[in-house]
Order: structure tokens, then sequence, then C-alpha cells
């Protein structure tokens, strides 16, 4: 087999850069592999399926307004079913005196890029929001607009049933070897023994970016980092709860009936994980989260926790942000790696990004420069210290 792109992850980073492709003109064949087409430990499926325009620096920020317009069409774009479910109640993310000019200044920044932030006091919390708790907390920004949560399943779809309709070949297996020549790679070998000729790679691997990357003998900083999130049931329903981001680092957000939380991680932990390990840590929820839920918002005293997930961040251990572009030296190489837990919100702008990098020769739309591998080589880290 032979193709001339050869995109390596079929989740949503993947399936973006493939949408993109066709979506800029690009003719040439595309191969698309995936070695989980059923994405039952896809970190795209496995999320918390959020979008927030509250990060530290623009880039982030415009990467997600793409998406958030591509939202605002999706109708316009892959049909009058098109549904997401998307729910914009916001993100509020709270700070203690010691975050408060972290917070601030991240705020200047959002203010900057045209985000519906609004950055409050104690006070005007506790008006809008009376069950919290504001103990402890001198600030909060909430997103009153432009953020939310949606079905990271029925997302996924649409671009897979739109890339059905877009000459895309569709593979199922997991790569076990990249050959190269000189600077540039050429094949691409699979599980079964078969070969590909590719005249282009796209590492959009997630999780599994930097062994992709060790495949073609490429430096790539990106792990997988394990992230669990509890299911619990609550007397109290707050139809106005946006997805709330506590100074201990726990979250929580309504999930239908129910709610959903996870976060404050270890740092001890902060290692690569097993990527075969979907084993929730139980006792992180009830050591750690439910104390903070609970001294947060009081009625979560009482709550019954239903079950739990695992899913995996692919984690870039340099700097928490996104490497996006080609490899210096091995030109016909290009990432998509390292998101670090905001690859779903930022999926159709690294696609079309990525698009423009091959049909035109540059970005157009939104300039990812800051994000080339030229960093990580340098080890020069551009660092995103909203990472939730």
């Amino acid at each position: 087999m032979q193709f001339d792109i050869v995109i390596i992850g079929g989740a949503i980073v993947g399936s973006s850069v493939a949408w993109g492709l066709r979506e800029e003109g690009f003719t040439g064949s595309i191969a698309l592999i995936e070695r989980d087409p059923q994405f039952a430990t896809a970190s795209t499926t496995l999320s918390c399926a959020s979008i927030r325009q509250q990060f530290s620096i623009p880039e982030n920020i415009r990467l997600s307004v793409f998406t958030l317009g591509l939202f605002r069409r999706l109708k316009e774009e892959f049909g009058a079913d098109a549904d997401i479910g998307f729910r914009e109640n916001g993100y509020l993310i709270l700070a203690s005196p010691d975050g408060a000019p972290i917070l601030e200044q991240n705020h200047a920044v959002q203010a900057a890029e045209g985000a519906d932030i609004v950055l409050e006091n104690p006070a005007a919390l506790q008006s809008r929001f009376p069950w919290l708790s504001t103990e402890g907390i001198v600030a909060g920004a909430f997103g009153r607009s432009g953020e939310g949560w949606f079905d990271a399943h029925a997302y996924l779809q649409l671009f897979r049933r739109a890339l059905k309709t877009r000459d895309v070949a569709f593979i199922k297996a997991e790569v076990t070897g990249i050959a190269r020549e000189g600077n540039k790679v050429t094949k691409v070998t699979l599980d079964d023994g078969s070969q590909i000729s590719a005249g282009m790679v796209v590492n959009a691997a997630g999780p599994s970016g930097g062994k992709v990357a060790a495949l073609a003998g490429i430096a790539l900083p990106v792990e997988p980092r394990k992230r669990s999130v509890f299911v619990f049931e609550a007397r109290e329903r707050y139809a106005d709860m946006p997805l709330i981001v506590d100074p201990s680092g726990v979250y929580v957000r309504p999930e239908g009936s129910v709610y959903i939380t996870g976060g404050a991680e270890p740092h001890e932990d902060d290692r690569a994980a097993d990527p075969a390990d979907f084993e929730p840590e139980w006792p992180l929820f009830e050591e750690t989260i439910w104390p903070a839920l609970a001294a947060r918002i009081p009625a979560f005293e009482a709550i019954k926790p239903t079950r739990a997930w695992v899913g995996h961040y692919d984690y870039n251990v340099l700097d928490q942000n996104a490497v996006i572009g080609r490899h210096p030296d091995v030109s016909n190489f290009i990432f998509a790696n390292g998101f670090s837990g905001h690859g779903l919100q930022q999926a159709p702008a690294v696609g079309r990004a990525v698009a423009e990098l091959v049909v035109h020769g540059g970005y157009r739309t939104i300039d990812c420069s800051v994000f080339g591998y030229e960093r990580i080589a340098e080890g020069r880290p551009y660092r995103e210290l909203n990472v939730i």
C-alpha cells in the first residue's frame, strides 16, 4: 500500500487532521490508522469533554475559540442532525490568596483575546452561586459564555462519518515501525507485518505519541498520565452550576442527573502511566476529592459515589503544551501531540493548522509556530499554567 499522507491515530486529533486536509483542498491519498476503532480506551472518549477559554497563553485561547466557532455552526458543517449536546454553563476557576496573582494574570490574557470571562470577588461569587462556600477564596474567574461541556462520542462520530464521504482509508492496526531514509520517513510497519509507503506521516497518537515518535528515531517527551473520573449522586440539583475548579485542583460539574469529579492527583505520581491501567484510584476520591467537594459545596457532604472510569492524558512533560508542526530536520514527519488534557477541545483548530501547513506551506488561520518542535529540541518550555 502507498499513501501520500499516513495519519497515526484515528481519534479526534487524527480525524480532525484528515478532515482539515480535505477541507483545505488536499486531493492526495490519506490513510487514517487506528488500533482501537471502537475507541473503548481512547483519551477522546474517556475525557470529561469540556471546552474553555481560560488558558494562560493566547495561542491556546485562539485554538479553543476556533472550535467554539465550529460548535456554533455544526449543522452547517455536518448536516441538520448534527448535535453534540453542548451545555454552555461555563467554567469557574477559584483562587486562594497564593493563586490570585496567577488568576489575575491569566484573566488579563483572556480579556485581551476577547474572552467573556469575568473576575469576581467572594461576595459577587456568593451572590451568583449561593450554594458555593467561598471560605479561603479571594477571587474567581467565571466564563459567562463560550465555555462548557459536550458529548465526546457524538463529537468524534461527526468527524468519522464525514470522513467516510471524503475518500479517506480507515485502517485498523497498530503501528510498530517507521522507516527512515536520511531525513525522510518512508514507510510505516503495521502489527500484522505489512508495510505502507508514506509520503508524509502525521503523529496524532495521543498518549502513545512519544512512543510513535521514537519509532522514527525522534525524541518527543509525551507520555500517558492516568486520570480518574468519579461519578456521584446528590440530593441537590444546581442547574446553574459551571465546571468548578477548586484551588486544591479538584474539579466538579453536572452530568445529566449526576455529577462528575476528579483532579488533585498527587505530584509524586507525576510519572508515565501504564497505558493498560484503567483502574480508578478510589482512595484519591475518599481521601482528597470528597473532603474538598464538601468544603466547597456544603450540600456535597452527603453524596453517593456510583462508578468511575480512567482516561489518559497525552502529557507533554516539558511544558504541558501541544507540539504542532513539522520536525525541523525530518520535514515529512508532522506532530499533533502533547495536548496535556485539552486536545479534545482544540483538535479541529489543530486539524486546520496542520492542513494549512501541508497544503499552503504555512499557517493562515492560527499561527501555531510557538508550538513547534524546535522548543522541544532546545529544552525551552512554553508553559501552559491552566492545566486541569
